[in-house]
């Protein structure tokens, strides 16, 4: 077996293993509640800087991100993932590139819903938005808050 099918076995077997743990699935709902939050946040964040200060739907949409990764960190490091324990630095990092992948679907799929198919800006952030999220958990769940 290649080193490459070898890390495919173990990638699987670890999510199917997962799946089996009533504890995750708990850390799931968690992990909603935060996103439920953080989506909240976004899109209040977004709706002010769009409809109140006039800004950019785009650059709307960076600043809602900035506000509510900052909100979901916190919340998913103490109480989703109970990793306050971690390295601190560390977990920021690999929360914010994770995040920042999920926040480049958003960006994109926001961009189409908007240009392309003619959606309001608020309903298609909405929609970018939880599009995005399980890039998200999958990403914080296996890789920032591991341990």
């Amino acid at each position: 077996m290649t080193d490459a099918a070898r890390v495919r076995t173990s990638r699987r077997d670890r999510v199917r293993d997962g799946l089996r743990h009533a504890h995750n699935w708990w850390q799931l709902a968690r992990f909603t509640a935060v996103g439920a939050s953080g989506y909240a946040v976004n899109l209040l964040t977004f709706t002010v800087c769009v409809h109140l200060l006039g800004v950019d739907y785009r650059l709307a949409a960076v600043a809602a991100f900035l506000v509510a990764v900052t909100n979901n960190f916190w919340w998913n490091r103490h109480w989703t993932f109970d990793a306050g324990e971690g390295h601190a630095g560390r977990q920021a990092v690999r929360f914010l590139i994770v995040s920042v992948a999920a926040f480049v679907v958003n960006l994109v799929l926001l961009e189409v819903l908007v240009s392309a198919a003619g959606l309001a800006e608020v309903p298609a952030q909405a929609i970018a938005v939880a599009a995005a999220t399980p890039c998200n958990f999958i990403g914080n769940k296996l890789w920032t808050f591991d341990g």
